[in-house]
């Protein structure tokens, strides 16, 4: 029986609808990663240098760093949220995510000071995020507007072994994350657990605002077995990821970065790659991150 007009523009409506990918271009799973590194990582940190530097180094973003109050080009003034906002659209180069490494030395299980360090960090990007709204040019806008900030737990704040330590810190999560849900933000954990125990926390705050930042190096250095967890945690619970060797190079280390690649393809994994670290003795950041977004760009974003 043959289908009526009516019917056969229904059908070809519903699929439409239920094939998101049919009419988007080429689906998440072919398109090249975006590769960034993080601007302390290069010794830049709060600072336009680091942009032009990922400029000359063909990198696509920077994770730019969140401090104290009055530190380098702090976020929470709106003058320093325009000139980043102005040297992001000179160098074409985006804000992939914010950072807030010294909450390595202020632990956020154990001072007031650090939960309001990541306060001040989520009302910022509240901030960038309505004044990119604002913007006509859509694709600066996207590039300095920034969901996800890295939350460090290493030194002083490591909470690995620590159960006392955990519970603290998803005590301290469960009042940050409304927020952060509200804004459609997320807090990224960077720390030394293995997988039960991040799951652990996630499930404990029960918030899709806080997710696991994955580091490879972090994870190889533990032993754990870094395929099985990225595998395992998807994109369901890692928000970005450092792509970073243990005292190597890039490409000269343990870690397989080409089954890292197939393992993100697989999971449509659409966020950045961040470099961090990966400098061998007696090499310099710069001169290290320079070799390291070569060595990425051709195998990530050939």
């Amino acid at each position: 029986m043959k289908s009526s007009p009516t019917i056969q523009a229904v059908a070809i409506a519903l699929f439409v609808v239920l094939s998101p990918l049919a009419f988007a271009g080429d689906p998440p799973a072919t398109k090249p990663f975006r590769i960034g590194t993080c601007d302390w990582s290069i010794k830049m940190p709060l600072s336009a240098d680091s942009f032009y530097f990922a400029k000359e180094t063909r990198l696509m973003g920077i994770q730019y760093s969140f401090g104290k109050p009055g530190v380098g080009l702090d976020l929470r003034t709106r003058e320093n949220r325009d000139t980043i906002r102005e040297v992001v659209r000179t160098t074409d180069v985006a804000i992939a995510s914010l950072g807030i490494g010294i909450l390595n030395q202020i632990p956020l299980a154990t001072t007031e000071e650090a939960e309001q360090l990541v306060s001040d960090c989520m009302d910022a990007m509240i901030k960038m995020n309505e004044e990119a709204s604002q913007l006509t040019d859509r694709e600066l806008a996207a590039k300095v507007s920034p969901k996800i900030v890295l939350l460090a737990f290493f030194g002083k704040a490591d909470i690995n072994g620590n159960p006392e330590r955990m519970e603290a810190v998803i005590k301290t999560l469960k009042r940050l994350a409304p927020v952060a849900e509200e804004h459609g933000l997320i807090l990224g954990l960077e720390t030394l657990l293995d997988e039960t125990d991040l799951r652990y926390i996630i499930e404990s705050v029960g918030s899709p605002a806080v997710k696991v930042y994955y580091d490879t190096g972090n994870s190889a250095r533990m032993g754990y077995d870094i395929y099985a967890e990225i595998q395992s945690l998807g994109c369901e619970s890692i928000c970005e990821v450092h792509i970073k060797e243990n005292d190597e190079l890039l490409g000269d280390g343990t870690i397989d970065f080409s089954r890292i690649k197939s393992l993100l393809r697989a999971m449509q994994y659409p966020g950045w790659l961040i470099i961090e670290g990966s400098a061998p003795k007696k090499t310099s950041r710069t001169e290290a991150t320079q070799k390291n977004a070569a060595y990425a760009l051709g195998l990530f974003h050939p």
